[in-house]
């Protein structure tokens, strides 16, 4: 949708297809850091993100037991006055984009998805699942970490890989202790909890396993409720209010980086598709974000599409990398329990640069 909104403010007839014929996203709330405020505020969305979501500055460490160790301040001049950070729900941010993208008129096809590409000259063919079929003068793969462009673009990339832990998600309403974005360390695991509206949290819960393992929904509130004992303050108060009707979602964690080049003649893949990445730095969606608005600016500055996805790669590629290798960094300093500085000055070091214009 980030791109969809970009290509049209540049002038472009846009098609966009979702496989779901609903066109719904799943799951809970989603963390936004500075840079990804900034790059909604270059969307238009950045006034309704922050009415219907949640923003506060800088995160508290805690230790396990709940008490306070130190504070990260996220601040950054680059920023301006947006704000460092926030929270919003997932559902929530789909209808803000959907809806900013519809004022735009594009032309939205559900329930479809592509089965087959082919180059045509200075065009690309594409044949869809509903047996229609169009030439384009840009075709973008955004359709996540296991993307079907991807492989219609590039068979030989790299598949998904498992990144060695399980990230449980619980959805709750807010504990007024709960402020900012607040994370336990120095447990069996790192947790971390983070506002998404005024009256509503959600928690993380990073699971180490060496494989992937598969946890039975009917019986995930008591696992859940065993791997967070011995966890005091907020997150015992958490624990106890664990049941058969809350409200979670746990997943392995996975991770692909598409090479170094996303482009093939006029097609190129963005966001997940081309980079996927771990929760850590909470910039998967944000660099998808700013994927989508880059394109549109390289599209708008040449009239030549090969060249704008060139320069679209050399603004995107050392950027989009350091989001996916901090963030794997990131993990493995959990996994191994490292000391919880040692993990914050990763963050710390990559939110620094991400700060930065994109």
């Amino acid at each position: 949708m980030s791109a969809a909104i970009a290509l049209r403010r540049a002038g472009l007839a846009v098609d966009l297809i979702d496989r779901d014929p609903h066109w719904r996203v799943y799951g809970a709330g989603i963390t936004i850091t500075g840079p990804t405020l900034r790059a909604m505020g270059k969307l238009g969305i950045l006034d309704e993100v922050l009415r219907q979501g949640y923003a506060a500055d800088g995160i508290d460490i805690r230790s396990a037991d709940g008490k306070p160790m130190f504070s990260i301040e996220t601040q950054n001049e680059a920023l301006g006055d947006i704000p460092s950070a926030g929270g919003i729900l997932r559902p929530t941010l789909h209808r803000i984009m959907s809806e900013a993208l519809l004022a735009l008129e594009p032309r939205v096809q559900l329930g479809v998805t592509v089965e087959a590409i082919e180059w045509q000259g200075a065009r690309t063919g594409v044949t869809f699942s509903n047996d229609q079929s169009c030439a384009y003068d840009l075709v973008v793969g955004a359709d996540g970490i296991y993307s079907q462009i991807r492989q219609h673009l590039f068979p030989d990339a790299p598949r998904p890989q498992y990144a060695g832990q399980l990230c449980w998600r619980l959805m709750m309403e807010r504990h007024p202790d709960i402020e900012r974005r607040t994370f336990f360390l120095g447990g069996p695991a790192k947790v971390g909890l983070n506002p998404v509206s005024r009256d509503q949290m959600y928690m993380f819960y990073l699971e180490a396993q060496p494989e992937p393992v598969w946890r039975e929904e009917e019986t995930q509130h008591s696992v859940l409720g065993s791997l967070l004992e011995g966890y005091g303050g907020v997150l015992s108060d958490v624990r106890h209010h664990l049941g058969a009707a809350s409200n979670i979602v746990c997943r392995p964690l996975e991770t692909v980086l598409a090479g170094e080049n996303w482009v093939r003649e006029n097609a190129v893949l963005i966001g997940d598709a081309a980079h996927a990445t771990t929760p850590q730095l909470a910039s998967g969606a944000g660099m998808g974000i700013e994927d989508g608005l880059v394109l549109g600016e390289e599209i708008a500055r040449h009239e030549d599409v090969r060249q704008a996805l060139s320069s679209f790669m050399r603004r995107r590629y050392a950027r989009c990398k350091l989001v996916v290798d901090s963030s794997l960094e990131i993990s493995r300093l959990e996994r191994e329990r490292s000391a919880p500085l040692e993990q914050t000055k990763v963050v710390e070091r990559a939110l620094a640069s991400l700060n930065q214009e994109f």
